[in-house]
């Protein structure tokens, strides 16, 4: 069995990394958060495991002349994506799909805030009064997505099974004009026409330059009044003034955010104040075991790439995604 050096760029206290004791004994690991922990063994290296940063893995990338592969322990790639990266032959695989039911649940649960006002229920609890109003059915809606890989796929079967009407748009509409869970598709030039029905707007875009700013100013004057954003993609993909001033002037109903421009968030960001937001830390899709999965994402892709087989998760480093 061929005799593979792997660079593991990540906390080496991290209780994901007892997984790599799988590997085969013929693996030879080094663990480290910064360059200098890797020059002995990275003129060796075959593979790069990556949980660091964009400036450390381009460090130890420099140092590596002979990596044929690097895999990313998240699906977002926008922080380490550098050019010598992009522009050599060295596949690139990411754990996209490991993440994707739990961001799915995260989406459909903003929904449900919105539809049935929990902070208002909450807030009237708090308050001791007893407050019967009518909230609304998510049957019958219109979900709109921007960005339809595994992510959006996830948002959509679980809207679909709730009776939502699921709009998508994705660069190639025709890879999902037969997706059952799908009533329409769109190309980005008609994401207008896609956010004038849409009551929810789901974003699972990777940041790109193509996506960086695609929902901004034109687009908020577009959407519905009642119409809540959802965004678990980047944050960078909506004009972040533009959203709060839609929001501000209740353009919008409201906007449940996972990401955002800067993270953390500061303190006295206007997001913290609107009470039509609700925040969450970028952990939407932190469940339980959820850095386990991405890790079983790797160590599957580790079998395949001894045996020489194709790689899962390969991405188009042009892309970006």
């Amino acid at each position: 069995m061929e005799a593979i050096t792997l660079l593991v760029l990540a906390d080496p206290a991290a209780p994901e990394l007892a997984m790599l004791g799988a590997l085969p004994d013929t693996t030879s690991i080094a663990v480290g958060v910064t360059a200098e922990a890797f020059e002995r063994t990275a003129p060796r290296a075959d593979v790069i495991l990556n949980e660091a940063d964009a400036r450390v893995l381009e460090q130890v990338w420099r140092m590596a002349p002979h990596v044929r592969w690097v895999h990313s322990l998240s699906a977002g790639l926008d922080r380490m994506l550098f050019p010598a990266l992009v522009e050599s032959p060295v596949l690139l695989t990411n754990a996209r799909g490991a993440f994707s039911d739990a961001l799915g649940e995260f989406a459909i649960g903003a929904v449900l805030f919105f539809a049935r006002d929990f902070r208002r229920l909450v807030r009237s609890q708090a308050a001791e009064v007893w407050d019967p109003f009518d909230a609304v059915e998510i049957r019958g809606q219109s979900l709109g997505i921007f960005g339809y890989g595994d992510v959006g796929r996830a948002v959509a079967s679980r809207a679909h099974a709730l009776g939502m009407k699921v709009l998508a748009l994705r660069r190639r509409p025709e890879l999902s004009r037969e997706d059952p869970c799908v009533a329409q598709m769109f190309s980005p030039d008609q994401k207008h026409q896609m956010l004038a029905q849409s009551d929810y707007v789901v974003v699972t875009m990777p940041l790109t330059p193509e996506s960086r700013g695609l929902i901004g100013e034109r687009e908020f004057e577009v959407m519905k009044p009642g119409a809540v954003l959802i965004n678990i993609g980047r944050g960078p993909v909506v004009e972040e003034a533009a959203l709060i001033r839609a929001l501000e002037q209740k353009r919008i109903r409201g906007a449940a955010l996972d990401v955002f421009d800067v993270e953390p968030l500061p303190p006295g960001h206007p997001f913290y104040r609107l009470d039509n937001v609700l925040l969450s830390p970028h952990s939407a899709d932190n469940t339980t075991g959820w850095k386990e999965r991405s890790m079983q994402v790797f160590l599957e892709n580790f079998e395949r790439f001894q045996r020489g087989e194709p790689l899962v998760n390969v991405v188009n480093k042009k892309l970006g995604y």
